[in-house]
């Protein structure tokens, strides 16, 4: 049986999954078309987020755990290549910027929310 969520936490999970997607979405396109470094291998970074993708959806508290850590690894690149690079491939770096402290910040809103209800407060 299924608990009812909260607005909050079902907020929170739709903006996980919409950043989440858009990460992926994002790194593709600027390793294949946007800004290809070279043979497209770097498009396989994304490759670990595509792996969350069906925690996320099914609410799984460990996903949005390890990807509220894995995340910041992103956040680097993204503040590396946003200083570093010029030209096109700068704009993809602030974007990737954004997506990578929305979805921290609603992973780390999800687990907040979900153990404050288990724990009998209000969510």
């Amino acid at each position: 049986m299924q608990h009812v969520l909260s607005p909050a936490v079902a907020w929170s999970q739709r903006v996980a999954v919409a950043s989440l997607l858009g990460l992926i979405v994002l790194g593709l396109l600027w390793e294949l078309q946007l800004a290809p470094t070279g043979s497209g291998m770097l498009a396989l970074k994304v490759l670990p987020l595509t792996f969350a993708v069906a925690g996320l959806l099914k609410r799984r508290m460990y996903t949005y755990r390890w990807v509220a850590l894995l995340v910041w690894l992103y956040f680097i690149e993204g503040v590396v290549r946003a200083t570093s690079d010029t030209g096109l491939s700068a704009r993809p770096a602030l974007i990737e910027v954004v997506l990578t402290i929305v979805l921290f910040a609603a992973c780390a809103f999800h687990v907040r929310w979900r153990l404050r209800a288990a724990a009998g407060g209000a969510a």
